[in-house]
């Protein structure tokens, strides 16, 4: 088995996406999370164990401590195609590659299970299943198959996917203006504005996921609501077919000021309109979002 390195980028996930009132911007520290880009390099092979250097995005479904981060590794290597499908996953070695005790290793082996990643069955044993039965929806695996051989596809399935979900929800939510709402959106845009001028990439990125989770939860259809968790996926996968979320500018704030004044005066087609524009690819990019394919 080869050593399986990946580098990978994205910015902090915002912790908490609830609603509070205007005044309580501070429960935000946009610009105080660190940017947990490193290399985790798996010792599949033997040799020093570098689980403890994995720093991604907060654990979320994963797990805490060496519990998570040996989900990460497991999840990065079973995506990538290092762990191919009907592999078996034997506990005892994965706890002695991996430097972590057998109760480490059979709750990570459950999270991935509940991904759909592996399945363990009597007289079997664990053994890693075929893309067909991936939770293909889970914030994790679209992370994962953002940064591994999967990458493009994925980023498209992502791009098709917001350019369905997010003008609905843009249209939905302009039924359902709550003051408070309308501040913390607005807040949102000023945030990412002050951003962009300080070239603060990661407090935009974090402002910006959480105007367009909010704008999601206002909707009000517990199904969009759901899937909210893959646009905030969406926004920390960077590199993809370019929109306006995706290159913060001047085009890109104006975009997300409209929704919110849209939002304001209940006209759900402008809302509408003005999302379908911020999730449309720029000109000088080739790919458009989404893009028709051939069948």
């Amino acid at each position: 088995m080869s050593t399986l390195a990946h580098t990978m980028m994205t910015a902090a996930r915002s912790t908490d996406s609830g609603l509070v009132g205007p005044g309580e911007l501070d429960r935000y520290s946009y610009g105080d999370a660190p940017v947990g880009d490193r290399v985790g390099t798996p010792a599949w092979d033997g040799g020093e164990s570098e689980l403890g250097r994995v720093g991604r995005r907060p654990a979320g479904n994963r797990g805490r401590g060496l519990h998570g981060q040996l989900v990460q590794q497991l999840g990065q290597m079973i995506v990538s195609g290092d762990l191919g499908a009907d592999r078996p996953l034997v506990p005892e070695e994965i706890g002695q590659r991996f430097e972590v005790s057998r109760t480490v290793v059979r709750e990570s082996l459950r999270v991935l299970e509940a991904k759909g990643l592996v399945s363990a069955r009597p007289n079997v044993g664990t053994r890693v299943r075929p893309v067909s039965d991936w939770n293909l929806l889970d914030p994790d695996i679209i992370e994962w198959r953002a940064f591994g051989p999967q990458r493009d596809d994925q980023r498209r399935e992502l791009s098709e996917l917001r350019w369905t979900i997010e003008p609905l929800a843009a249209r939905l939510a302009a039924g359902h203006g709550r003051e408070e709402v309308q501040q913390r959106l607005s807040d949102m845009v000023e945030i990412m504005s002050h951003a962009m001028a300080q070239g603060d990439a990661l407090t935009y990125s974090r402002a910006d996921t959480e105007f367009h989770a909010l704008l999601i939860q206002v909707a009000s259809n517990r199904m969009l609501e759901h899937l909210s968790g893959i646009v905030g996926a969406a926004l920390q996968v960077s590199g993809g077919p370019v929109t306006a979320c995706d290159r913060p500018n001047d085009a890109s704030l104006a975009q997300h000021a409209r929704i919110v004044d849209a939002l304001g005066t209940g006209d759900g087609g402008a809302a509408e309109a003005a999302m379908r524009q911020l999730l449309t690819a720029h000109p000088e990019v080739e790919r458009v979002v989404p893009a028709p394919r051939e069948h």
